[in-house]
């Protein structure tokens, strides 16, 4: 949990028409290599904390980062285990259940320690539409309209309490979570160095959901759009 309260922030907001998830990077700087980051390669994101568990939902983790890609591997392996027999996506609460029984296994005896991860799960199946999930070390997890993990994980809540809507529409959610981070991140101003972002939407006319993790040109792109990205002159704290 010590590990969990010193991560970078995830928060996660529930849509009528989707999921918006976004998260802070702590892993920042001049040398690192994000070749396999850059438009055109891979599904966008720094890999750190944005995760596409499979096509129908994704992943923002918090805690520590090995221990966040074994549980990312294992979630893989069930949902496609799970599209083979079935032939179908995996329902997001039963992936939840699956890495919930993992977790779970690992607090039950000495030998072993828990994962040290919260994750969020934001997803959509047919019968429940869309859904965001929340995990702990413990095992235990629980549905939300809108959640947060990581440092400064109570100043977000209580945004959240005071800003969510029932009736939400996903732009509208976009834009609370970019507050909401603008106003918990460490770094004085947003920017798609210090910032992940993925949206889960459905596709009408492909009959099927849309997962999207943004690349950092787009991060950038969608902070000008909101208002909040960080103009020239501006310093950030050391």
């Amino acid at each position: 949990m010590e590990a969990i309260s010193h991560a970078g922030t995830v928060i996660g907001v529930l849509a009528d028409d989707g999921v918006v998830l976004a998260a802070e990077k702590r892993v920042t700087g001049k040398l690192l290599d994000l070749s396999n980051t850059k438009d055109g390669g891979g599904y966008g994101g720094s890999g750190e904390k944005m995760f596409l568990l499979n096509s129908n939902v994704i992943g923002g983790v918090a805690g520590i980062t090995s221990d966040a890609n074994s549980l990312v591997n294992y979630a893989r392996t069930v949902a496609q285990r799970h599209l083979l027999q079935y032939n179908d996506d995996i329902p997001v609460e039963l992936l939840a259940q699956r890495l919930c029984d993992l977790k779970q296994g690992y607090t039950q005896y000495g030998g072993l320690r828990p994962f040290g991860v919260s994750i969020l799960y934001a997803g959509f199946d047919p019968h429940y539409r869309f859904q965001l999930y929340h995990s702990d070390p413990s095992g235990n997890y629980s549905g939300w309209k809108a959640t947060c993990i990581g440092a400064n994980s109570g100043t977000a809540q209580s945004l959240l309490k005071q800003e969510y809507k029932d009736d939400i529409t996903i732009e509208d959610a976009i834009g609370l979570v970019l507050r909401v981070m603008s106003k918990t991140m460490d770094s004085t101003t947003l920017g798609s160095e210090k910032l992940e972002f993925a949206v889960l939407t459905y596709d009408e006319a492909a009959k099927q959901p849309k997962a999207k993790i943004y690349r950092p040109s787009e991060i950038d792109a969608l902070l000008v759009a909101q208002g909040l990205a960080k103009k020239d002159g501006d310093t950030e704290m050391k």
